[in-house]
């Protein structure tokens, strides 16, 4: 007599950074549920959003993890994307309205470079009227695509890298309007930084209407897209243990590091404070013991570092 088969069981998922290369028409919502079926546990979190029309990189803490979202969130971010010059949107990107359509009609790529250049650096920006802002404790995405008017204040922002690739003139929708400019672009930003108002503003400064309409996020910290898993690959492993990278290695791969001794790992692990190594760092400072695993984030700003959060408590 034959059995009909049972389903296999998901295999426990360790505590680590799962990375996922996004695919597009998902939110990051959508990839975190699916992730916790797929991990076979409700503690998974992301560390900073893609908006639906984008792809690439990104960052899921699995269990303990999540605990280390916190900090790499603050992580600078390389995108690619492209640019449409001679249109805005109310969106700043494909999914919008089109709102002015003026044309890029003898814009070349000479005038984007130059335009871009003066993006670069630290700079002042505000952010995408649909962004996930609260506006007097809404969302301001929910305002504007309501129709409000919403009006944001300019942020400091680090566009460390803005550098333009092959542009071309299309045509739009309307076939009979007036030519548009798509440029390639890469960029390197700070966390914080929105890609589509760089978009919005890089028409802005050259007289006319610009918005993206592709959008790929390639690296977050020192996790880049040769770490990231694609989605339908991951479901293809369904019931078996999810690809995460250990806490100590993703912590390695995004923070300065700072190298225990045993001791010093048992110092911490019991909550205790250690000598700063490098006193007045800023960035948080991840914390390895001798066998590779990470007991501790630290903030060094002060002669004597403490603990921002433990990941592995002495156990005696």
């Amino acid at each position: 007599m034959t059995h009909p088969a049972q389903p296999r069981s998901a295999e426990a998922t360790p505590d680590g950074i799962l990375v996922v290369d996004k695919p597009q028409g998902w939110t990051s919502h959508d990839v975190v549920a699916r992730a916790r079926r797929l991990c076979a546990t409700r503690k998974v979190g992301h560390a900073g959003t893609l908006d639906p029309m984008a792809t690439g990189v990104l960052v899921l803490g699995v269990g303990r993890a999540t605990r280390l979202l916190t900090f790499l969130v603050g992580a600078d971010k390389d995108y690619t994307a492209t640019i449409r010059l001679g249109q805005s949107t109310l969106t700043d990107d494909a999914e919008g309205d089109v709102t002015w359509a003026p044309g890029a009609d003898g814009l070349d790529r000479e005038d984007v470079v130059a335009a871009a250049l003066a993006l670069t650096g630290a700079i002042d920006q505000v952010p995408s009227a649909v962004s996930a802002i609260k506006v007097k404790g809404e969302r301001s995405y929910h305002r504007a695509r309501a129709g409000e008017a919403v009006e944001l204040s300019a942020r400091p922002v680090t566009v460390s890298r803005f550098v333009v690739g092959d542009a071309r003139h299309v045509r739009g929708p309307a076939t009979d309007g007036p030519p548009l400019l798509d440029v390639d672009v890469e960029v390197t930003v700070s966390s914080g930084t929105y890609v589509r108002a760089l978009a919005r503003d890089l028409g802005a400064a050259l007289g006319t209407g610009g918005h993206l309409t592709a959008l790929r996020r390639t690296r977050v910290g020192g996790l880049r897209l040769e770490h990231a898993h694609p989605l339908a690959d991951l479901e293809a492993q369904q019931g078996q243990r999810m690809p995460v990278i250990p806490l100590g290695e993703a912590a390695r791969a995004v923070f300065p590091v700072r190298e225990l001794d045993e001791a010093q790992a048992r110092t911490l692990g019991f909550g205790q404070r250690l000598p700063s190594l490098v006193p007045g760092r800023t960035d948080p400072v991840a914390a390895i013991a001798p066998d590779g695993t990470l007991v501790a984030m630290l903030d060094e700003s002060r002669p004597t570092a403490r603990s921002l959060v433990v990941f592995a408590p002495a156990t005696s």
